[in-house]
């Protein structure tokens, strides 16, 4: 499996976990304040970087391009930065860090963008594999 495949799925998986903490937290407290949070959580954390992870390890080419790696590291930052400021902003009622949560929502919205340019563009990597026994 491709390295930036293997980095979304635990990464993804990572999201899942704090996913499903976030939704027992609101379970046990009874507070449900954060049900938006926990959606994002869920569907950016969890399921589209399992998705992208997915893309890349069935375009092993796209994979290997370094614009790859770009795109895992602004997807994830925006998260890190989007996810936990959202939570705080919704359940802990700290309006002010809004600004941060658009800051977030922001990079991840770029990070989007790099990933239509990889899924559009064409790969520009040939693996050994992929070559003929007349092109090596």
């Amino acid at each position: 499996m491709p390295r930036v495949s293997d980095l979304f799925f635990k990464t993804a998986v990572v999201w899942l976990i704090l996913g499903i903490g976030a939704g027992l937290q609101m379970a046990i407290s009874g507070d449900h304040g954060a049900f938006p949070a926990h959606a994002h959580i869920n569907l950016l954390g969890w399921v589209t970087s399992a998705i992208f992870g997915g893309y890349y390890a069935l375009n092993p080419a796209k994979a290997a391009r370094r614009i790859a790696m770009i795109h895992f590291g602004l997807y994830t930052i925006g998260l890190v930065i989007m996810l936990p400021a959202l939570y705080l902003m919704l359940h802990g009622g700290y309006t002010a860090i809004e600004p941060v949560v658009a800051a977030g929502s922001l990079i991840v919205a770029a990070a989007v963008l790099v990933f239509a340019f990889v899924v559009f563009s064409g790969a520009s990597v040939r693996l050994a594999s992929e070559l003929s026994p007349a092109t090596r």
